[in-house]
């Protein structure tokens, strides 16, 4: 649409001036030869084009004025399609230049001597008057254009504004709101009539936050509890000044539901990684029995007890547990019960608010729990948590809600909790260190992770598994494992289990300087193993053949290829082939 047909009226309007000082007819086409306005025979010809051929298409192709004196006579009338009908006596054209182009024509016509007469007696003054009505109407559609482009810019940034998901509030500088977007509306029920409202019914510490940003001061991430009489609203805020000619003038504050702040909490280090059952190794009808009772509980709501001993893998089944369940994209949040000061433990589990206790963070700081909101919690080392804070999480268990230290109201959550130890918890209670209620809220689900030395036939498959992935860590390319080092490793009862396992391997791997790790790049404490299984008095008696058909065995495992593994074994390939015949190992 041309820019005079978006100011038809006003251009209709300014035709009807034209013609009532000159007393003549006046037409205004646009750049399309398109009647935008016109007076007396051609207001009803208003919306229809103009010949192309006619003197108005002249003036668009020069972008000067024209006069006729003689319509039909003139030769920029001999082409004109319409000259046959034409009733004109005369007519003075002038261009509309916008922005140094010719955006549209305005057109005096005469039908009667008289008007002819009116029209060409004093030409220069007619022609400045319409130099200065044609200027008006560029203005006019400058005008429109800025006010569109106004228009629009304010669309789009009440659009951008309307989009974020944390709620903004502007105020004057007596906390007025006078403007906010849509997720401000829904998170203190605003409407549309309440402009008048005051921040002070939400914020009450007005007066601190204007005196304090007057000083310089930021106000960043500030968390707040608002009370309406449906729902309790925690949230946080960040302020910014709106600063007229040096003068505080009001504020636009940022405000966040204390969920979306978790929420992208969590999704930086709540679901770090997630971890399937696939992805832990083993074989063993011991550890796939495991497995398959963790994928049954991934599936129910309820409480889970892994119980292991230390290196077993308890937050990795943890992990697998959370990440196979309804809540894997939820956060995964773990605590070392173990690790914790008692002192730090509650305020860590619990979170507290501001000037709950001397040292105590500016605004509170928000626990675990409500890290975990709507995820996992992992209370790994659930076993030494102190009696007093026991009392305390069976109430969030059957609550579903917690208290911050110096709260005054309790804080839903939905969290699932998976709790770990490596202790006999049963035997603690029976001793009167852990609460018996407590342990039959935790224990809903068991799952009771085998040690290393009970599934020996996984070793293999985790020996070969972590050396690749020493290999990436260190960038070397070890092979595999030679004879003594198999039979030792399947040998020995790793008291410390997969973890112990990793960190021999990794240990093996920095020392090897060849393509097999041997017997002599291994930990002297291991190596000890073999000296006192063979010091005199050791009733441990084992034949070189069974030990050789035992490395034999097990290099097969660890080793596709029987060329590696002949090479690990220390033999030639013919070696090995007779070797595998005399033991029946084919």
């Amino acid at each position: 649409m041309s820019g005079l047909m978006q100011i038809r009226k006003d251009v209709q309007n300014i035709a009807e001036v034209i013609a009532s000082v000159i007393g003549v007819d006046v037409t205004i086409v646009d750049e399309n030869l398109c009647r935008v306005a016109g007076t007396g025979e051609y207001y009803r010809s208003i919306g229809q084009f103009v010949d192309s051929r006619s003197v108005f298409h002249a003036v668009l192709e020069n972008g000067r004025g024209y006069m006729v004196k003689d319509p039909g006579n003139e030769i920029l009338c001999l082409e004109c399609g319409a000259r046959a009908e034409c009733r004109e006596s005369g007519e003075v054209c002038s261009p509309i230049i916008i922005k140094g182009k010719t955006s549209g024509i305005i057109g005096l016509i005469a039908f009667t001597a008289e008007q002819k007469e009116r029209l060409f007696s004093d030409v220069d003054s007619l022609m400045g008057f319409l130099e200065r009505m044609a200027d008006l109407l560029a203005a006019k559609v400058l005008e429109k254009e800025k006010t569109s482009s106004l228009e629009l810019m304010t669309n789009q940034m009440n659009t951008i504004i309307n989009s974020i998901d944390e709620g903004i509030i502007a105020t004057d500088a007596q906390g007025e709101i006078l403007r906010y977007n849509h997720s401000a509306r829904m998170l203190f029920g605003l409407d549309g009539t309440r402009h008048s409202a005051n921040i002070r019914q939400f914020i009450p510490e007005f007066e601190k936050l204007a005196e304090q940003i007057k000083r310089g001061s930021n106000i960043k991430n500030r968390e707040f509890l608002y009370q309406s009489r449906d729902y309790p609203l925690r949230g946080t805020y960040s302020v910014n000044p709106v600063v007229v000619d040096g003068n505080f003038t009001g504020m636009v504050l940022t405000i966040r539901e204390i969920s979306q702040v978790y929420r992208a909490v969590n999704d930086a280090i709540g679901s770090a990684y997630n971890t399937s059952f696939d992805t832990i190794i083993g074989e063993s009808h011991l550890i796939l029995e495991v497995k398959e009772r963790g994928m049954k509980a991934a599936a129910s709501p309820s409480t889970v007890l892994i119980q292991g001993e230390s290196g077993t893998g308890k937050e990795l089944f943890a992990r697998a547990v959370h990440s196979s369940g309804p809540r894997k994209n939820k956060p995964f949040v773990t605590i070392n019960c173990a690790a914790i000061p008692e002192q730090l433990l509650e305020s860590e589990l619990f979170g507290y608010e501001e000037g709950a206790f001397t040292g105590a963070v500016r605004g509170g700081k928000p626990g675990k729990f409500e890290l975990a909101d709507g995820g996992t919690i992992f209370l790994d080392e659930i076993g030494d948590m102190p009696l007093h804070l026991q009392g305390k999480l069976l109430r969030v268990l059957q609550e579903r809600k917690i208290d911050r230290i110096g709260g005054r109201a309790p804080i839903p959550v939905d969290v699932r909790i998976i709790a770990a130890t490596n202790v006999d918890l049963e035997g603690k209670v029976a001793l009167g260190e852990f609460r018996q209620d407590l342990f039959f809220r935790l224990n809903v689900i068991p799952i009771n992770i085998p040690p290393l030395r009970e599934r020996k036939e996984d070793i293999p498959i985790l020996m070969d598994y972590l050396l690749r992935k020493c290999n990436i860590k260190m960038g070397k390319d070890i092979q595999g494992f030679g004879m003594e080092a198999v039979s030792l490793f399947t040998r020995y009862d790793w008291p410390g289990n997969v973890r112990e396992l990793e960190n021999v391997i990794e240990y093996a791997v920095n020392m090897e300087q060849g393509n097999v790790i041997t017997l002599s790049s291994l930990p002297l404490r291991l190596r000890k193993t073999i000296k006192a299984a063979h010091r005199p008095g050791s009733t441990e008696i084992v034949s070189l053949e069974e030990l050789e058909k035992e490395a034999i065995g097990r290099a097969l495992k660890v080793f596709s290829n029987k060329d590696k593994a002949a090479a690990a074994l220390g033999i030639g390939r013919a070696t090995l082939y007779r070797k595998l015949k005399k033991y029946c190992l084919e």
